[in-house]
């Protein structure tokens, strides 16, 4: 019994046991079907994610590739239509581009080439106008406001048939660098500055029939060279970024320095005595000629070489004109105070201010060093320019600028100004080059009663030049005993540009910093003003302007914007010369 009880208990559990394995046993099964499940549910969701970000990425791809307008993806009516949609005036280019578009390319930079084309196509027709305007003109004020838009119209000219051969390759095709879209957006800022200053020079003479007429003619050849601007500002730079991201660079990206700059040149400013002039003019008879304007006359056109001219002490009375076809020229004399060029021209005796300057220049890579240059029809005379310079590249190192209204008249180009002494009344630094001034002592004098002192004037008018002053640990105080109200400067045009930073502002200054063009009319909000880090009592900006445009604590990203090195691209031209500059 007990037995039998003992062998009933022992299957028992051994049945009980054998259930619980079967049980284990299946719940294992379970188990790794579900975690199979998991797995294969893991490997697919996986798979989805990478899908899914995978066709964002191409996505993204396509998108940055058609936003740099790559030829392959547009047809020619879109690329036209892409390319233009960043200009001020998209209904005049596509439809100039689309005419020229004779072989349907969507190539970007052969378009811009042809916008070059339809805009130098149009401004040759507008000197041949002004030609027929200035048939027609009989009064001496007329004449002279006609001589000017000749002038500046021909430069304007030259201006674009330089863009076209800096981008053209000797062997054929085109070159695209860095480099060559700065020069480009230069010279396209100087043809529109110079076409704007046919029409001030009309409007300052009075010539109204003539200012309308021309201002008609004009309105074509305008639009076209802004529309180029705008191509070379925004889609070549563009362009540019896709080839760089692209390794398919055409041209010389890493040329260091203008192609135009002369070879060997280095200590030429501060070389142990003086460079070796090719002229020394002498007014005691003991040089070579006696006047500037022969040496001048003695100098090649074009030439890469360096040509120095030696101007010893003395006043010398004459009217200088270096003109675009005259490369390379170096003027230097005996001291600011001692080798000066000295005239009285002006606009109350019947000139242009842009005809009225004692010593103007407009041929590329131009050199003054210890010059002196006056204008002496004094406060009454109104604008009586001392310098013109329209020069490319061009450096005045320890140099004087004496007058009263309309000094200095940084017309267009890239300038540099190092150590110089500037005097003057009413806008007496104005035009629309891109320029820097450093290390320099700026000082405002007594104008006429009733008026007020106004240092800049800038006459920046398309959004897209790269022009304005920049005035850099420079030192500002007057000249005499100053008690009109004196202002850093006042907005000549809508998107006029200033930035004074890192100098030194005297207690003679209007709290209010800046004015007005015309009083009482607030400036637009497309201008751009600043200041950054100045010192001395007439740098407080708690009370200046309130204007939209004008900012009185720029941030460091802001300011490094104006240095010599970003705003006229300093360091790649500067130290041939020699001269000394702060690059930062």
């Amino acid at each position: 019994m007990d037995t039998f009880n003992g062998h009933k208990n022992y299957n028992h559990a051994q049945e009980e046991e054998e259930e619980e394995e079967e049980e284990e046993t299946a719940f294992r099964r379970k188990s790794r079907k579900r975690i199979l499940i998991i797995i294969l549910s893991t490997i697919i969701l996986i798979a989805v994610i990478i899908g899914a970000v995978a066709g964002t990425i191409v996505h993204k791809r396509n998108e940055h590739q058609n936003s740099d307008q790559q030829p392959s993806q547009l047809s020619s009516t879109e690329s036209v239509k892409a390319v233009c949609s960043e200009t001020q005036y998209p209904e005049s280019c596509y439809s100039s581009l689309s005419d020229a578009n004779k072989s349907n390319t969507s190539d970007p930079v052969r378009l811009f080439m042809l916008s070059l084309q339809v805009s130098l196509n149009s401004l040759s027709a507008l000197s041949s106008y002004q030609d027929t305007l200035m048939s027609t003109a009989d009064k001496s004020n007329d004449i002279e406001a006609l001589k000017v838009c000749r002038t500046v119209i021909n430069n304007a000219i030259d201006n674009l048939n330089d863009s076209i051969s800096s981008m053209e390759k000797k062997s054929g095709g085109i070159v695209l660098s860095q480099q060559k879209i700065d020069d480009v957006r230069t010279w396209l800022s100087a043809a529109v500055t110079n076409k704007d200053t046919c029409l001030d020079a009309l409007q300052e003479m009075n010539s109204t029939l003539f200012l309308v007429q021309m201002k008609s003619r004009m309105e074509n050849s305008t639009e076209y060279t802004s529309n180029s601007l705008a191509i070379a500002t925004k889609t070549l730079s563009n362009n540019l970024k896709y080839l760089l991201s692209h390794r398919k660079l055409l041209g010389d990206m890493n040329s260091e320095y203008p192609e135009w700059t002369v070879s060997g040149e280095r200590r030429l400013l501060q070389a142990i005595g003086r460079p070796t002039p090719n002229v020394t003019v002498a007014k005691d008879g003991s040089g070579h000629v006696r006047t500037i304007n022969e040496a001048i006359a003695m100098v090649p056109n074009k030439s890469d070489d360096r040509f120095i001219i030696h101007v010893k002490e003395g006043v010398y009375m004459e009217n200088v004109v270096v003109a675009k076809s005259l490369w390379n020229v170096m003027v230097y004399g005996d001291g600011m105070n001692k080798s000066i060029v000295s005239g009285s021209l002006s606009r109350i005796g019947g000139l242009p201010p842009f005809a009225t300057a004692t010593f103007s220049v407009s041929g590329k890579g131009f050199i003054a060093m210890d010059m002196g240059f006056m204008n002496t029809a004094g406060r009454i005379k109104e604008q009586a320019v001392a310098m013109k310079s329209s020069s490319d590249f061009s450096v005045y190192y320890r140099c004087s600028f004496n007058a009263f209204q309309n000094t200095l008249y940084a017309h267009s180009n890239r300038q540099f100004y190092r150590d110089c002494n500037i005097t003057g009344t009413v806008d007496f630094i104005f035009g629309d080059s891109s320029v820097v001034f450093q290390n320099c002592t700026i000082m405002p004098r007594q104008p006429l009663k009733k008026q007020f002192v106004t240092i800049t004037a800038q006459g920046k008018k398309d959004p897209n030049e790269n022009t304005g002053i920049s005035i850099q640990k420079c030192v500002i105080t007057p000249l005499d005993h100053l008690t009109a109200p004196t202002y850093l400067g006042r907005p000549w045009k809508d998107y006029s540009t200033t930035v004074i930073m890192q100098s030194r502002i005297g207690s003679f200054l209007n709290p209010l910093g800046w004015t007005e063009w015309v009083q009482g009319v607030v400036p637009p909000s497309s201008i751009f003003y600043g200041e950054y880090q100045n010192v001395g009592p007439g740098s407080k900006v708690d009370q200046r302007v309130n204007w939209t445009g004008f900012e009185p604590r720029l941030t460091s990203a802001q300011a490094v914007r104006f240095n010599v090195k970003s705003f006229i691209g300093g360091s790649a031209w500067l130290p041939q010369t020699d001269v000394t500059f702060d690059s930062t």
